[in-house]
């Protein structure tokens, strides 16, 4: 699969809020996050508060223990993928939040969980909307370390090369080990037609993120995590959902398109609202309907748990 030179085009940054209470006033910001660019497959060991609504979620299983990761949107609610969760028991999952070593983070906390809510329209065959949304027993305190991302809103568009950002505590290389401090990658978004070349299964609840020449990506343990890109604050485009190996040439990272779930999300969630955020191309909409505007690049990459 060829994949298009990265592309900078001038896109547009519209705040969506849905009533009177809605997480937009502090989602998306990373105050301890002072990178523009990085280089977990082909990553890196990511510091201490870049990535506060990183969420660690253990889940036992068969006598064993899985893995998979989530994002923090709102202080109650985790987004996640519907793969990591064949039960919805919600007694063999743990939440852990604010880390960026497991062996030794001081800011970090752990929860149990009250309510597991799979997308009832999830294909475990085809990993069609593979998303899910996790209630915790109690509300986090927002700091430095633990705060909710911003979501993208329905007819948000990220045209294949804008930059991305994909985090995990997932295997280094396929069926490698786990690293203990938390990963982070940057990759360009991949177009869907490009994708389903690849794949041919790729649907419009899906978007695609990864190098033609592989060597960054998701890997197993990454799935549910947030692949991100930033404007004035970070928005989540996508959920770590699937992948043909880990950083694989021609074969970029499939994730849950977080946009085509604006109202699903609004439904389920109960509380503050989580702050939904558009990103729409120039060439498509008045500038006159959004406050900020910035140049982007591209995305990420993922990989399934199971």
């Amino acid at each position: 699969m060829k994949i298009k030179s990265f592309t900078c085009g001038l896109l547009l940054l519209a705040f969506i809020t849905t009533g009177a209470e809605a997480q937009i006033d502090v989602c998306g910001q990373a105050a301890l996050n002072t990178k523009a660019e990085s280089r977990i497959v082909g990553g890196q060991d990511a510091a201490a508060g870049s990535w506060p609504w990183q969420a660690r979620l253990q889940i036992s299983v068969n006598g064993g223990t899985a893995l998979c990761g989530g994002s923090l949107i709102n202080s109650q609610w985790i987004l996640s993928a519907a793969h990591c969760f064949r039960s919805t028991s919600t007694s063999n999952v743990v939440v852990y939040l604010g880390e960026t070593s497991i062996d030794n983070s001081p800011n970090s906390v752990s929860k149990t969980v009250f309510q597991i809510i799979v997308h009832p329209n999830y294909d475990s065959q085809t990993y069609d909307n593979d998303v899910s949304l996790v209630k915790l027993t109690s509300s986090v305190t927002f700091n430095d370390y633990i705060s909710p991302v911003c979501l993208a809103a329905a007819g948000s568009d990220f045209p294949g090369g804008t930059t991305a950002w994909v985090t995990g505590f997932g295997t280094l290389s396929s069926g490698g080990s786990s690293p203990s401090t938390l990963q982070e990658v940057s990759v360009p978004i991949v177009n869907n037609t490009e994708c389903n070349a690849s794949y041919g299964t790729i649907t419009s609840n899906m978007i695609c993120a990864g190098l033609t020449a592989g060597g960054k990506d998701s890997c197993q343990g990454d799935s549910g995590g947030p692949l991100v890109s930033k404007k004035d604050r970070w928005v989540q485009a996508g959920v770590v959902s699937f992948g043909e190996g880990c950083a694989q040439a021609n074969f970029p990272g499939v994730y849950a398109r977080v946009s085509q779930y604006q109202s699903w999300i609004s439904s389920q969630v109960d509380g503050t609202q989580p702050g939904f955020i558009t990103f729409v191309s120039s060439s498509s909409i008045s500038a006159a309907h959004f406050i900020s505007m910035t140049v982007l690049p591209v995305v990420f990459s993922v990989f399934i748990l199971f």
